[in-house]
């Protein structure tokens, strides 16, 4: 199926299709900041499959994605080329690793990983080990000379509950906005271009627009990017009154030009 591209903005952009034939046809962006698939242990894990919550919250559903273990070598190389600063892909613990070598494979510099520390995550309910309270995401630099960030010394930490008053539940794996939206501000600056290739139902955008960003996203699965597509035009009409967001725009286009040179717009 050909990509199509829905243009929701001035700068802000959903694209339905498939990430390794987007990536080519978009104009380059300033950060990478994303929720791929994680690793095959948890989408082979019987507890992504059966109802084990037992305290009051809604078990997760079974994922309907494969894991990013075969993509994660041909899709990181098209994320480095496509931006000029930082790459943020988030993983389990066990994926920092992977995710390091494919990076610095790829040319850009792996910097560190940090961590989401969960306090509402589901304990260990058999009680044969300890619970998953965090997850995990890599960081590195795409761009030339040092890096640069709005975080100065702090820590990589970040705490936020995963069960929100904004949290749509559309999608298995919905990371919570508040969260995003910390990493958008401290990893991006206003007016710059935020790109996510695995856009899900669209938090990242979400967190993006709300933030003064421009935003392109990219989600093959119709049901995902039609709800990321409700959720993006919503926060488009509902902006921070401290916040100039992107012009809204009435048009849908779809795939057609040629990818230009990698230097983001300034």
């Amino acid at each position: 199926m050909k990509p199509q591209k829905v243009t929701l903005a001035e700068g802000v952009e959903l694209w339905c299709g498939d990430a390794i034939k987007v990536l080519p046809l978009i104009e380059p962006a300033h950060h990478v900041i994303t929720d791929p698939p994680y690793e095959d242990h948890m989408h082979n894990s019987k507890e992504n499959a059966r109802g084990i919550r037992t305290d009051g919250y809604q078990s997760p559903r079974a994922v309907r994605f494969a894991s990013i273990s075969k993509l994660r070598p041909v899709i990181t190389p098209q994320m480095v080329q496509a931006c000029s600063g930082w790459l943020i892909a988030f993983c389990t613990p066990e994926g920092i690793a992977p995710w390091r070598d494919a990076i610095e494979a790829a040319g850009a510099r792996y910097k560190r990983a940090c961590f989401w520390h969960k306090p509402d995550s589901a304990p260990q309910f058999n009680g044969q080990g300890p619970a998953m309270a965090v997850e995990a995401f890599v960081t590195a630099w795409c761009g030339s000379g040092p890096s640069r960030w709005n975080g100065g010394g702090r820590r990589n930490l970040f705490e936020h509950m995963t069960k929100q008053p904004d949290r749509d539940g559309g999608h298995e794996t919905e990371k919570p906005v508040p969260l995003m939206g910390e990493l958008v501000t401290l990893f991006s600056d206003r007016g710059e271009i935020v790109l996510d290739p695995f856009m899900g139902s669209g938090t990242t955008g979400v967190a993006a627009v709300k933030s003064g960003r421009k935003f392109i996203g990219i989600e093959k699965d119709q049901a995902y990017f039609d709800i990321a597509v409700r959720r993006v035009s919503a926060a488009l009409s509902q902006p921070d009154m401290f916040v100039e967001i992107p012009k809204p725009k009435q048009e849908s286009l779809t795939a057609g030009w040629p990818r230009q040179k990698k230097e983001a717009r300034k």
